[in-house]
């Protein structure tokens, strides 16, 4: 029966409608309210409506039970659950992911899929931020609504500033991206800046979608959502370890990992990859 209706559901037309057709905003902020109800009445037909849909493995997580589905979408994983690769020459994955477009920056030209350019900087607008991956590479990992949530430091480094952008909620799967031109650009997301411990600069672009869209950061030791916090960029001296926690999406979404020359793929991933926090995910060539 799921995968009958899941068929449905996915053909391009059917999909695109109901995901993007629909009032985007409304039905997020509607959502993220729903989400945190915990009478039993609401909550779980919702929780089991999320797991039927999206497959969600609640196997590997930290509680047993949870009273509402935020509290379930959001979920720690057991200790141990995720390891990340030691080598300090390694880029790891941040999170859970499917690898989405991956490869070399073109001068300011990039790709959201195959056939869809976007421009570097329509997606970080400030200059002096762009010109420090120009020409370097790029790696676009998409989160489905099952995944684990929560994201993690690559590498030690230390983060210097975030820039929140306003923005839409369209869904971020491979149907719209095919459809809606620059879709990162044009939806939420913040700019996180960071440099590892020699000073190369690394970037993560989280970019929030339809339903919750919501993005939470750690290391600004707050408890609200990164748009509640303005646009304004936000300076900070935060030091991560490898693997620690930065911070979580309320709904499936999508990260980009930007790094200057230097960089090459590890070995495996390419676009359509699975892969886990803690995956080698670039390698320094140089």
């Amino acid at each position: 029966m799921r995968n009958s209706l899941m068929k449905f559901l996915l053909q391009e037309d059917v999909n695109f409608l109901l995901t993007n057709r629909l009032p985007r905003r409304a039905l997020t902020t509607t959502m993220g309210r729903l989400a945190k109800v915990e009478n039993p009445l609401l909550a779980k037909p919702m929780m089991g409506a999320w797991r039927f849909f999206s497959g969600a493995d609640l196997s590997e997580a930290a509680e047993p039970h949870y009273k509402n589905l935020r509290d379930a979408f959001v979920r720690a994983l057991k200790p141990g659950a995720r390891t990340y690769d030691p080598d300090p020459n390694i880029l790891a994955s941040p999170c859970d992911a499917n690898v989405g477009a991956c490869g070399t920056i073109d001068g300011d030209r990039l790709y959201q899929i195959k056939g869809a350019p976007y421009a570097l900087s329509d997606l970080i607008p400030d200059p002096a931020v762009a010109a420090k991956v120009r020409d370097g590479r790029y790696i676009t990992l998409r989160l489905t609504a099952g995944m684990y949530h929560r994201f993690h430091a690559p590498s030690d480094m230390r983060v210097t500033r975030v820039t929140y952008l306003s923005g839409d909620c369209w869904n971020v799967n491979p149907i719209a991206l095919k459809r809606v031109e620059k879709l990162f650009c044009k939806n939420e997301r913040a700019v996180i800046e960071a440099e590892l411990p020699d000073g190369m600069p690394v970037l993560l672009v989280p970019v929030a979608a339809i339903l919750v869209a919501g993005i939470r950061l750690n290391f600004l030791d707050t408890e609200a959502l990164l748009r509640e916090q303005g646009s304004t960029p936000r300076r900070c001296n935060a030091s991560v370890t490898r693997g620690e926690e930065m911070g979580w999406f309320e709904h499936g979404s999508t990260i980009i990992l930007f790094t200057p020359p230097g960089f090459e793929l590890a070995d495996g991933i390419s676009e359509g990859s699975a892969i886990r926090a803690g995956q080698a995910l670039m390698r320094r060539s140089s």
